[in-house]
């Protein structure tokens, strides 16, 4: 037996090499068929919106229809005007509390900004539904109905 360790590195492959194809003697390299891809691409499904994107979606659109600016919204909420923007944006998470004061703003009440946000979803599965190809039922899933309001805490 040898005390001596090889100098030599291990190299062990993560994948197996693919087998070379064989080219007969009377095709050339270039006269060979394309690869085949391995796997399908399929067209990816257009993810579901953010409950902050739909709910600061509706609160902007509110106060641009009703043409208000920021800081006065802000003002009446009794919240900073760049929190407003950012859940206008869809970049902070608003508690309860929050989007009550912004509605309340606006003339809204908590349920009617949360009617104005079901309705966008609603909007959005049907979108899905006609790119997908799917018949358009009113239903997302069989379980799934849009008619109503229910929120959980």
């Amino acid at each position: 037996m040898s005390i001596h360790a090889s100098d030599e590195a291990r190299v062990i492959p993560l994948r197996p090499k693919a087998p070379a194809r064989q080219t007969s003697a009377t095709e050339t390299p270039l006269q060979q068929a394309p690869a085949q891809p391995t796997s399908v691409q399929q067209t990816p499904v257009p993810k579901e919106p953010l409950w902050r994107d739909v709910v600061g979606g509706a609160l902007r659109r509110e106060r641009l229809a009703q043409e208000r600016t920021l800081k006065d919204v802000a003002e009446a909420a009794r919240i900073s005007m760049p929190y407003l923007s950012e859940l206008e944006r869809g970049r902070k998470e608003a508690s309860s509390e929050v989007l009550a004061a912004a509605a309340r703003a606006l003339g809204l009440g908590l349920g009617d900004l949360l009617s104005l946000a079901q309705d966008d979803l609603t909007r959005h599965a049907r979108r899905t539904q006609h790119a997908h190809g799917r018949p358009d039922r009113g239903r997302t899933s069989p379980t799934a109905r849009h008619d109503g309001l229910c929120l959980a805490a």
